[in-house]
Protein backbone atom coordinates (compact mmCIF):
# COMPACT_ATOMS: atom_id res chain seq x y z
CA UNK A 1 0.00 0.00 0.00
CA UNK A 2 1.54 3.44 -0.93
CA UNK A 3 2.17 5.78 2.06
CA UNK A 4 0.96 9.14 1.37
CA UNK A 5 2.93 12.68 1.76
CA UNK A 6 1.58 12.97 5.53
CA UNK A 7 2.33 9.94 6.37
CA UNK A 8 5.97 9.75 4.89
CA UNK A 9 6.37 12.69 6.56
CA UNK A 10 5.34 11.18 9.76
CA UNK A 11 7.75 8.56 9.54
CA UNK A 12 10.75 10.65 8.97
CA UNK A 13 10.12 12.46 12.19
CA UNK A 14 9.56 9.07 13.89
CA UNK A 15 13.26 7.78 12.68
CA UNK A 16 14.51 11.37 13.60
CA UNK A 17 13.29 11.32 17.05
CA UNK A 18 14.80 7.44 17.26
CA UNK A 19 17.97 8.86 15.98
CA UNK A 20 18.17 11.65 18.43
CA UNK A 21 17.57 9.49 21.67
CA UNK A 22 15.74 9.33 24.87
CA UNK A 23 18.50 10.78 26.53
CA UNK A 24 19.71 10.57 30.21
CA UNK A 25 23.20 8.89 30.69
CA UNK A 26 21.57 6.47 27.33
CA UNK A 27 23.30 9.76 25.19
CA UNK A 28 26.71 9.85 23.85
CA UNK A 29 27.02 13.75 24.95
CA UNK A 30 29.57 14.00 27.23
CA UNK A 31 29.61 17.87 27.31
CA UNK A 32 26.51 18.95 29.10
CA UNK A 33 25.89 21.47 26.65
CA UNK A 34 25.87 19.57 23.55
CA UNK A 35 23.28 17.34 25.43
CA UNK A 36 20.88 20.28 26.20
CA UNK A 37 20.87 21.45 22.28
CA UNK A 38 20.42 17.76 21.44
CA UNK A 39 17.22 17.30 24.32
CA UNK A 40 15.81 20.99 22.47
CA UNK A 41 16.05 19.56 19.46
CA UNK A 42 14.24 16.36 20.32
CA UNK A 43 11.58 18.72 21.90
CA UNK A 44 10.91 19.98 18.31
CA UNK A 45 10.46 16.59 16.89
CA UNK A 46 8.48 15.56 19.32
CA UNK A 47 6.01 18.67 19.20
CA UNK A 48 6.18 18.10 15.15
CA UNK A 49 5.48 14.41 15.76
CA UNK A 50 2.40 15.44 18.05
CA UNK A 51 0.74 17.66 15.73
CA UNK A 52 1.08 15.34 12.59
CA UNK A 53 -1.23 12.69 14.85
CA UNK A 54 -4.33 14.91 15.07
CA UNK A 55 -6.64 11.95 14.57
CA UNK A 56 -9.51 10.84 17.07
CA UNK A 57 -11.75 8.01 16.94
CA UNK A 58 -12.83 5.62 19.28
CA UNK A 59 -10.52 3.00 19.94
CA UNK A 60 -10.86 -0.86 20.49
CA UNK A 61 -8.40 -1.85 23.07
CA UNK A 62 -7.88 -5.17 23.99
CA UNK A 63 -5.78 -6.43 27.32
CA UNK A 64 -4.74 -10.01 27.24
CA UNK A 65 -2.16 -12.76 28.30
CA UNK A 66 -1.67 -14.53 31.21
CA UNK A 67 -0.15 -12.44 33.17
CA UNK A 68 -2.27 -10.22 36.09
CA UNK A 69 -3.49 -6.98 35.73
CA UNK A 70 -6.23 -6.90 32.27
CA UNK A 71 -9.26 -5.73 34.37
CA UNK A 72 -7.09 -3.33 36.89
CA UNK A 73 -5.69 -1.80 33.63
CA UNK A 74 -8.73 -1.42 31.98
CA UNK A 75 -10.40 -0.04 35.19
CA UNK A 76 -7.77 2.76 35.14
CA UNK A 77 -9.12 3.82 31.79
CA UNK A 78 -12.52 3.97 33.99
CA UNK A 79 -11.21 6.08 36.56
CA UNK A 80 -9.30 8.34 33.96
CA UNK A 81 -12.44 8.39 31.63
CA UNK A 82 -15.06 9.27 35.04
CA UNK A 83 -12.02 12.09 36.16
CA UNK A 84 -12.89 14.04 32.73
CA UNK A 85 -16.84 13.47 33.39
CA UNK A 86 -17.67 11.28 30.73
CA UNK A 87 -19.51 8.03 31.12
CA UNK A 88 -18.41 4.92 31.89
CA UNK A 89 -19.94 1.41 31.33
CA UNK A 90 -18.64 -2.38 32.87
CA UNK A 91 -19.96 -5.45 32.00
CA UNK A 92 -18.34 -8.28 33.28
CA UNK A 93 -18.30 -11.69 31.74
CA UNK A 94 -18.23 -15.15 33.61
CA UNK A 95 -17.18 -12.65 37.05
CA UNK A 96 -19.51 -12.80 39.39
CA UNK A 97 -21.08 -13.60 43.05
CA UNK A 98 -19.85 -10.89 45.00
CA UNK A 99 -18.29 -6.81 44.85
CA UNK A 100 -14.62 -5.97 44.12
CA UNK A 101 -13.33 -2.90 45.94
CA UNK A 102 -13.26 -1.26 42.36
CA UNK A 103 -16.51 -1.54 42.68
CA UNK A 104 -16.87 0.11 46.34
CA UNK A 105 -14.63 3.07 45.05
CA UNK A 106 -15.99 4.07 41.54
CA UNK A 107 -19.44 4.05 42.70
CA UNK A 108 -19.33 7.06 44.35
CA UNK A 109 -19.09 8.69 40.55
CA UNK A 110 -22.98 7.51 40.60
CA UNK A 111 -24.56 7.46 37.14
CA UNK A 112 -21.63 8.20 35.92
CA UNK A 113 -20.83 4.81 35.94
CA UNK A 114 -22.96 1.75 34.95
CA UNK A 115 -21.30 -1.57 36.45
CA UNK A 116 -22.94 -5.13 36.14
CA UNK A 117 -22.02 -8.60 36.60
CA UNK A 118 -23.28 -11.49 34.95
CA UNK A 119 -21.81 -14.08 35.41
CA UNK A 120 -22.17 -16.59 38.49
CA UNK A 121 -18.39 -17.66 38.91
CA UNK A 122 -15.90 -19.93 36.69
CA UNK A 123 -16.94 -22.81 35.05
CA UNK A 124 -15.90 -25.26 37.81
CA UNK A 125 -18.40 -23.50 40.17
CA UNK A 126 -20.92 -23.34 38.28
CA UNK A 127 -21.11 -26.46 36.63
CA UNK A 128 -23.53 -25.52 34.28
CA UNK A 129 -22.47 -25.00 30.79
CA UNK A 130 -26.13 -23.86 29.34
CA UNK A 131 -26.39 -21.64 32.32
CA UNK A 132 -23.32 -19.99 31.78
CA UNK A 133 -24.05 -19.47 28.22
CA UNK A 134 -27.49 -18.01 29.11
CA UNK A 135 -25.77 -15.36 31.27
CA UNK A 136 -22.90 -14.44 28.60
CA UNK A 137 -25.90 -13.44 26.50
CA UNK A 138 -27.40 -11.92 28.87
CA UNK A 139 -24.25 -9.51 29.19
CA UNK A 140 -23.56 -9.04 25.62
CA UNK A 141 -27.30 -7.63 24.98
CA UNK A 142 -26.57 -5.21 27.79
CA UNK A 143 -22.93 -4.59 26.23
CA UNK A 144 -24.93 -3.75 22.91
CA UNK A 145 -26.95 -1.42 24.96
CA UNK A 146 -24.27 0.69 25.96
CA UNK A 147 -21.81 -0.08 22.91
CA UNK A 148 -24.59 1.52 20.89
CA UNK A 149 -25.05 4.42 23.66
CA UNK A 150 -23.69 7.60 22.51
CA UNK A 151 -23.68 9.52 26.36
CA UNK A 152 -20.95 6.64 27.14
CA UNK A 153 -17.26 7.37 26.44
CA UNK A 154 -16.22 4.10 27.27
CA UNK A 155 -17.57 0.95 27.64
CA UNK A 156 -15.61 -2.07 29.22
CA UNK A 157 -15.95 -5.85 28.32
CA UNK A 158 -14.45 -7.30 31.43
CA UNK A 159 -13.07 -11.39 30.89
CA UNK A 160 -15.44 -11.66 27.19
CA UNK A 161 -12.20 -12.70 25.79
CA UNK A 162 -12.70 -15.58 28.11
CA UNK A 163 -16.56 -16.51 26.78
CA UNK A 164 -15.13 -16.37 23.50
CA UNK A 165 -12.45 -18.69 23.85
CA UNK A 166 -15.34 -20.60 26.00
CA UNK A 167 -17.47 -21.44 23.11
CA UNK A 168 -20.66 -19.51 24.91
CA UNK A 169 -19.64 -16.12 22.26
CA UNK A 170 -18.82 -15.81 18.64
CA UNK A 171 -15.70 -13.19 17.60
CA UNK A 172 -17.59 -12.41 14.80
CA UNK A 173 -20.48 -11.80 16.86
CA UNK A 174 -18.55 -9.12 18.95
CA UNK A 175 -17.17 -8.05 15.94
CA UNK A 176 -20.28 -6.87 14.50
CA UNK A 177 -21.34 -5.25 17.64
CA UNK A 178 -18.45 -3.10 17.90
CA UNK A 179 -18.42 -1.74 14.38
CA UNK A 180 -21.59 -0.78 15.54
CA UNK A 181 -20.21 1.78 18.14
CA UNK A 182 -20.50 5.85 17.67
CA UNK A 183 -17.38 7.30 16.16
CA UNK A 184 -16.06 8.66 20.28
CA UNK A 185 -17.03 5.82 22.24
CA UNK A 186 -14.01 3.60 23.33
CA UNK A 187 -14.25 -0.21 23.79
CA UNK A 188 -12.13 -2.10 26.37
CA UNK A 189 -12.29 -5.97 26.05
CA UNK A 190 -10.58 -8.36 28.54
CA UNK A 191 -9.13 -11.88 29.50
CA UNK A 192 -6.64 -14.13 28.46
CA UNK A 193 -6.56 -16.10 25.11
CA UNK A 194 -7.73 -13.01 23.43
CA UNK A 195 -9.00 -14.71 19.88
CA UNK A 196 -6.70 -13.60 16.55
CA UNK A 197 -9.46 -11.82 14.58
CA UNK A 198 -10.20 -9.31 17.80
CA UNK A 199 -6.52 -8.62 18.05
CA UNK A 200 -6.00 -7.87 14.80
CA UNK A 201 -8.58 -5.71 14.42
CA UNK A 202 -7.85 -3.83 17.76
CA UNK A 203 -6.28 -0.63 17.64
CA UNK A 204 -4.28 -1.10 20.73
CA UNK A 205 -3.11 -4.63 22.13
CA UNK A 206 -0.95 -5.22 25.73
CA UNK A 207 -0.16 -8.75 26.53
CA UNK A 208 0.63 -9.35 30.37
CA UNK A 209 3.05 -11.86 30.75
CA UNK A 210 3.57 -13.42 33.88
CA UNK A 211 6.80 -13.89 35.77
CA UNK A 212 6.02 -14.64 39.07
CA UNK A 213 2.86 -15.56 41.05
CA UNK A 214 2.14 -15.74 44.64
CA UNK A 215 -0.57 -18.05 44.80
CA UNK A 216 1.36 -20.83 42.08
CA UNK A 217 4.35 -20.45 43.21
CA UNK A 218 4.28 -19.57 47.24
CA UNK A 219 1.07 -21.09 48.08
CA UNK A 220 -0.09 -17.44 49.34
CA UNK A 221 -4.40 -16.88 48.62
CA UNK A 222 -5.84 -14.27 47.02
CA UNK A 223 -6.07 -11.31 48.98
CA UNK A 224 -7.83 -8.34 49.49
CA UNK A 225 -6.95 -4.96 47.16
CA UNK A 226 -4.27 -7.03 45.00
CA UNK A 227 -7.02 -9.90 43.66
CA UNK A 228 -10.20 -8.08 45.01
Amino acid sequence: MNKNKKDIDIDKLDRKSEKIGMGGYLSIDKDENIYQKRMVQRKEVQQKRLEARNKEKGLIIVFTGNGKGKTTAALGMALRTLGHGNNVAIVQFIKGGWEPGEFEALKLYGNCLKWHAFGEGFTWETQNRERDKELVKSAWTKSLEYLKDPAMKLVILDEINIAIKLGYLSSEEVQIGLQSRPHLTHAVLTGRSASKTLIESADLVTEMKLVHHPFKEKGIKAQKGIEY
